[in-house]
């Protein structure tokens, strides 16, 4: 099966300062907006736009450097949290949305969704929170190795850069209950298919904030601030507690900052949840969105 049949949306593009930003915009209604992280694309979220964009209007970015948007050098793009919540900002202005926003968020995209959220918590109306963060590494919760690796050194660049090492990698390991086809996990290592096209997933590794001196953690710090804003919203966790990163530290940080959200813990999925769980989760969003109109 090939990626349009998986993948059977209308490719839109918006220029960002000459790069070119891909995103989804599919149906009509108030707005669902799906921010993925790394080192996955608009891909992940495929099913569930199908399943909502007859009712919701589904935006989906790819952040620059992931999917179908352009991979460019250093020179030409800042990979940095705070640039990919500014380019996020500048697509929902740029298709004025406004109010009513229902944001879904996985991996990295918790940062950079959450981080727009902070800017503008009026017009969040729901939360849907996957296996993400929007705060630095819990204090009981040890930096994962291979990521230390791949943040940290020469041969973490090679393996990532090289060998496509984190995105192949992932596409194996962020699923636990079932594996990916063939298909699927081809569609999710595509883009990322050279030395070059493969910047975006090195460089969010080791924009990873782990101290007080790291670029982001100030910017990390103010967006957990944030959270608190949103607790008089509906709020729903769906969560793979077989996640090496994202794993049940993180959930029980978000049942503190977010005490009102209706959790759902999955103990045989991975960081994948959409894949591991695909037809439960997606039902429990509808359900949802039915139950908080």
């Amino acid at each position: 099966m090939g990626l349009d049949n998986l993948f059977p949306f209308k490719r839109n593009f918006l220029d960002l300062n000459g790069q070119k930003y891909h995103y989804l915009n599919e149906g009509q209604g108030e707005p669902v907006v799906m921010v993925h992280g790394n080192p996955s694309w608009s891909f992940y979220y495929r099913n569930l736009v199908t399943a909502l964009s007859g009712q919701f209007q589904c935006i989906v970015p790819d952040h620059i450097g992931c999917g179908l948007s352009d991979k460019p050098s250093d020179k030409d793009y800042d990979y940095t949290l705070e640039q990919r919540i500014d380019d996020l900002e500048t697509l929902l202005n740029h298709l004025e949305i406004n109010q009513n926003i229902t944001l879904v968020v996985h991996d990295w995209g918790g940062m950079i969704g959450m981080g727009y959220a902070a800017r503008h918590p009026e017009k969040i109306k729901r939360l849907v929170i996957l296996n993400t963060a929007a705060f630095n590494l819990p204090k009981t919760k040890p930096f994962p190795i291979p990521l230390w690796i791949c943040r940290n050194t020469y041969l973490g660049t090679v393996l990532v850069r090289g060998f496509n090492a984190f995105s192949s990698i992932a596409s194996y390991v962020g699923v636990k209950r079932k594996p990916m086809s063939k298909a699927v996990r081809k569609a999710y290592v595509a883009p990322f298919n050279s030395w070059k096209n493969r910047i975006s997933t090195l460089r969010f590794v080791q924009d990873i904030p782990l101290k007080p001196s790291d670029r982001n953690y100030q910017l990390v710090e103010s967006i957990d601030n944030s959270l608190e804003k949103f607790q008089n919203i509906p709020t729903v966790i769906c969560w793979g507690l077989q996640d090496f990163v994202f794993d049940k530290y993180f959930l029980n940080v978000w049942k503190k900052k977010m005490p009102h959200a209706v959790v759902n813990e999955f103990h045989d999925c991975g960081h994948y949840i959409l894949e591991d769980a695909s037809n439960e989760v997606i039902n429990i969003i509808q359900d949802f969105m039915v139950k908080n109109p």
